[in-house]
């Protein structure tokens, strides 16, 4: 049985997202979770002199809940799958607090979001909060981009830096994801600055004891930023999906020169499934 947070402001982009991942898992015995949550700095004084004699929670909460209820009930409808339940959180706080206190208390397997990239008039909201909970909420998560119509993730990429490893528990959750849905496995070892990498001499080795069962090939790329690459195997090779190894990254890395994983996120093309080290 698998536990999987949805998040939802309501927006065609995140019931995109959701639909994803009821097709995604519709084999599968899942509790879905479905999340809006709202910073109380998002709160105008509109709002509560509009509630009038009714407390914050009927007039705040309880009509969320009404519009999650509704969402359930379409959702039930459209995909009538009986191996799925649902059930309703609303949360009045920062999006990763909100996330991460869940997570302990409903045994969270799986986050799904969607995100926008860099176009459309919610850039800046919807897309910080993905940033923020990739790099805040350390459970699997998946990404979908606007618009994006569902496939079957047969073709998956694992792009590597040069202090990603080929092994471990973190690899052993991509090849399982890999053995469930695809048909390959596409792994780029980028270097951007040609530096030495002792992870890279491992490769061949794991490779070979870990793949031998999954069709897959492995290029190495050196002298190319990692979102360049990433972004053009993905329209050269027909990607389907896009899964990352994310470390935690220093103050310095993320306000001097960015993240790997800003860059890419923002440029999505297809689905990413984040995987923390």
């Amino acid at each position: 049985m698998k536990n999987i947070l949805l998040l939802t402001d309501f927006s065609k982009n995140s019931i995109n997202a959701i639909h994803y991942a009821l097709q995604l898992f519709e084999d599968d015995i899942c509790n879905f979770f479905l999340l809006h949550a709202q910073s109380p700095a998002t709160y105008m004084s509109d709002d509560l002199l509009l509630a009038g004699n009714e407390s914050i929670y009927n007039s705040m909460v309880a009509k969320t809940k009404r519009k999650l209820a509704k969402l359930i009930v379409q959702l039930d409808s459209e995909f009538k799958n009986e191996k799925f339940s649902y059930e309703i959180l609303v949360d009045y706080d920062a999006l990763p607090e909100a996330i991460n206190q869940i997570k302990k208390s409903k045994s969270i397997d799986l986050v799904v979001m969607g995100t926008n990239g860099v176009t459309g008039a919610k850039e800046v909201v919807f897309g910080s909060n993905t940033i923020n909970v990739i790099r805040k909420v350390h459970v699997p998560t998946l990404v979908i981009p606007e618009g994006f119509a569902y496939k079957i993730p047969e073709e998956i990429l694992l792009p590597l830096d040069i202090k990603d490893t080929l092994s471990g528990k973190v690899f052993t959750d991509v090849l399982k994801f890999t053995k469930r849905f695809g048909k390959k496995l596409h792994v780029l070892r980028i270097m951007p600055n040609n530096e030495a990498s002792e992870e890279a001499l491992k490769d061949m080795d794991n490779i070979n004891s870990l793949l031998k069962d999954i069709k897959h090939e492995y290029h190495n790329i050196n002298n190319v930023p990692m979102n360049y690459a990433v972004d053009n195997y993905t329209q050269s090779h027909s990607i389907d999906l896009i899964t990352l190894l994310v470390q935690k990254e220093s103050l310095f890395e993320r306000f001097i020169i960015g993240s790997t994983t800003t860059q890419i996120s923002k440029n999505l093309r297809v689905p990413l499934l984040i995987f923390h080290t």
